[in-house]
This record gives C-alpha cells, sequence and structure tokens, in this order.
C-alpha cells in the first residue's frame, strides 16, 4: 500500500517503507491489546478519601478562600471515573517540571473534550498560591489545581518519596455505588530498571509528532524556556 502519490521513490525506500506500516500496524494492534488488559483490570482496593486544598475555580479571581475537598467530590457525577496528574512541584522539586509543565499545557487544551467521559485533576505538592501562579503563567485556565502537600495521597500513590522528591504520575480512581473509592490504575515514567522518562509518554502527543521527523526527540529539555 502506498502512502503518496509521489514518483521517484526508490525500491528500496519503498520496501523499507512497506516493512514500516507493517511494524505500526502491530504496533497499534499491540496498544489496544494492552489496553483492553488495562480495562479489564479487577477492582482495585479502597483508599482513603483524601483531602486536598483548591482556590477558586477562576485563576484570575485571586488565590482565597481556600476550601478542603476530598477526593471522593472530585467525581462530578454517577458512573465517571476520576484521572489525577500528579505534577512534579513542591517540597524538593522547588521549581515547576518543565516536562509536567508540558504535560498540563496540553490537558488544557482538551480539558473539554476529556471532561465529556472522566473527571481530571491536577495535584501537586508546591503551596497553593505557587501552584496557582504557575498555572495563571501557563493560562491553565480548563484544568482543576490542587494541593496535597499536607497529606500522603502523593506519597502512597507512589509519586513522591519519604525525602520530598517528586515524580510524575498517573492515576486513576474509580467509585463504588456506596460512595467508597478505589484506586484502578497507576503509571510512572520509570517503569523498570532500563525504561527511564518513557512510562507515561502515550499522554502527550509532543513525543509522538517528534518521533515522526528523522532526528526524532533529541535533547527536547534542553530547548525549554520556560
Amino acid at each position: 500500500m502506498r502512502q503518496t502519490n509521489l514518483t521517484g521513490e526508490s525500491a528500496e525506500y519503498v520496501s523499507a517503507r512497506e516493512e514500516l506500516r507493517q511494524a505500526e500496524i502491530e504496533l497499534m494492534r499491540h496498544r489496544e491489546r494492552v489496553a483492553d488488559l488495562r480495562r479489564r483490570l479487577p477492582l482495585g482496593p479502597v483508599v482513603d478519601d483524601y483531602v486536598f486544598e483548591e482556590g477558586p475555580a477562576d485563576l484570575e479571581a485571586g488565590d482565597t478562600p481556600v476550601r478542603t475537598v476530598r477526593l471522593g467530590e472530585l467525581f462530578t457525577r454517577p458512573g465517571r471515573d476520576l484521572i489525577v496528574y500528579h505534577l512534579m512541584y513542591g517540597k524538593k522539586q522547588t521549581e515547576p517540571c518543565p516536562m509536567c509543565t508540558m504535560w498540563c499545557d496540553g490537558f488544557n487544551g482538551v480539558a473539554r473534550h476529556i471532561a465529556q467521559n472522566v473527571d481530571l485533576v491536577i495535584v501537586a505538592a508546591a503551596d497553593l498560591p505557587a501552584l496557582r501562579a504557575h498555572a495563571r503563567n501557563r493560562k491553565w485556565t480548563n484544568l482543576r489545581l490542587l494541593g496535597a502537600g499536607a497529606g500522603t495521597f502523593k506519597y502512597d500513590l507512589g509519586s513522591e518519596d519519604t525525602e520530598g522528591y517528586q515524580d510524575s504520575t498517573v492515576s486513576v480512581f474509580t467509585r463504588d455505588d456506596d460512595g467508597a473509592v478505589r484506586h484502578f490504575y497507576s503509571v510512572h515514567p520509570r517503569m523498570s530498571e532500563d525504561i527511564d522518562e518513557r512510562g507515561i509518554d502515550l499522554n502527550s502527543p509532543v513525543w509522538h509528532i517528534l518521533d515522526l521527523t528523522r532526528r526524532g526527540r533529541g535533547d527536547w529539555s534542553a530547548a525549554l524556556s520556560y
């Protein structure tokens, strides 16, 4: 199957492109098998109804009043799952993580589409005013921002160690009919000793766009200017 109507493609190029197409098809099918395995996970454990801090919904309305909100209250209606992105900011991570910032830039752009199916929140260990100041700078007007620095939520979910060092993590929760919240799934960038910072790549289209090119991702982080 030809991908273009261009002339002048060598036989070597056409052959290599077909080999690549077959590999891309298998990758797609494998990705769908992995997603099916994830969906068929058995019920996870019931978790504590963790407490977070939250400021006004309007970022431009200042940082007060601050209210507390529980994990179970983050589900906006029955039958929905909750996705939590753990932003690396706070405690030992004294500056917002550039990669997490890029992730959240993308989430902000598609938040209203995500909200059709699930609830999404961003949680950080940073003081709430610092988190909201960073969000204002990035214009994250579509994201729900929560502070979790005073509790054990991030440690319990593996996005913070005993010394306060942070890690980016994605966690998914479900809620039973009786209101109990269960942990469904979490994934971290470091999936094994030989996989560093690739474990949540599927959540960012930036990597995949760059991977279409001959240079690939290159030293992406060196070009950041936040």
